[in-house]
């Protein structure tokens, strides 16, 4: 039985050897990637989806984060760019962080996610007259020097050294200006859900005996009303902080800043409101244009490639650049 099987699947090879290979050839065309992104117009994320307010007020319009999208590095894509208007190609090394993989640039990204929905928060909360506190933060490293011995890796949350606890940096650093080179310390960490007891070697950076690592702090924050912002596993990066921001700005008070417009945009933003500038603002506005958003918000350090842009490609969209979530909202309220 298994050897006319056989002889079937090698007399079916045989007569389409020509179709099998094309195939092949066509698959690997397709998936072999080289070292390449392709930035295209982006998309949108209605935050109705994602914000949730404990009995916050309806939206009857959009408040919209924008994105740049990526298509596979593979070369029909590759030259598809050369043909297709707004498909530009950046090498990997570019869009990464220096001396960084692009899954490490990735991670890095999350976390700065992380702390632009906690920034989004406190400013909106703070703008709304609404009620918040810091219940706890982690420590989570950021970054880690190539020179390092630390064992450490980028997303780990520090809960102690040699059996101590520290709130910043600076008291590690304090902590460590004894030490010698080489010298081991036992740094208790949690890494995708576990603590474990990781031993790290001292290094001599800047003169100074380090871990060789940078941190971020990632707030746990309680508000009156509750609040909770989704996000997907495949999101990073801090740019959407300002629309999140305006999205939950929008449920704590009564007046719908919208109008029933669609308002998309682009920015992070700090705890006291303030609207920083941010990467692919071309992709994200052209894309905004497509999905007839009626405003574009921008940080006021891309507004003049949003405007060149605008003029370009002929884009029939109002852009308004702001400086803080405060003058976005007064400018939506008076349009």
């Amino acid at each position: 039985m298994l050897y006319k099987v056989y002889e079937s699947i090698k007399k079916f090879i045989k007569e389409n050897i020509k179709s099998i290979l094309i195939l092949i050839f066509i698959f690997a065309l397709f998936n072999y990637e080289l070292p390449y992104c392709i930035y295209t117009p982006g998309g949108k994320v209605d935050l109705k989806d994602r914000v949730e307010v404990e009995n916050g007020y309806k939206t009857k319009g959009e408040i919209d984060l924008t994105y740049v999208s990526m298509v596979k590095s593979s070369i029909p894509f590759l030259l598809m760019s050369y043909v297709i208007p707004n498909w530009d190609i950046q090498k990997e090394s570019d869009v990464a962080y220096e001396d960084l993989s692009m899954d490490e640039t990735i991670e890095i990204d999350r976390l700065y996610m992380q702390e632009g929905i906690n920034n989004s928060i406190i400013s909106a909360y703070k703008l709304a007259n609404k009620e918040y506190k810091i219940k706890s933060k982690k420590m989570k490293v950021l970054y880690v020097e190539k020179k390092s011995k630390s064992n450490l890796k980028i997303g780990d949350e520090i809960l102690k050294i040699d059996n101590k606890s520290f709130e910043t940096i600076e008291e590690i650093r304090e902590f460590l200006k004894d030490k010698r080179k080489n010298d081991i310390v036992n740094v208790k960490i949690k890494r995708d859900g576990k603590e474990k007891n990781i031993e790290s070697k001292i290094t001599i950076l800047d003169g100074e005996p380090k871990l060789g690592i940078a941190t971020m702090d990632i707030l746990e924050i309680e508000t009156n009303p509750k609040v909770k912002v989704k996000t997907k596993r495949s999101e990073s990066g801090s740019s959407g902080g300002l629309m999140t921001s305006l999205a939950i700005y929008n449920s704590l008070v009564k007046e719908d800043i919208t109008k029933g417009n669609i308002i998309m945009g682009t920015g992070t933003i700090d705890a006291d409101g303030n609207v920083g500038e941010i990467d692919g603002v071309k992709y994200k506005l052209l894309g905004a244009a497509k999905k007839k958003a009626n405003v574009f918000l921008c940080p006021k350090d891309n507004y003049k490639e949003a405007k060149k842009i605008k003029k370009e490609n002929k884009l029939k969209i109002e852009i308004k650049s702001v400086e803080t979530l405060e003058e976005a909202v007064e400018y939506l309220k008076a349009r």
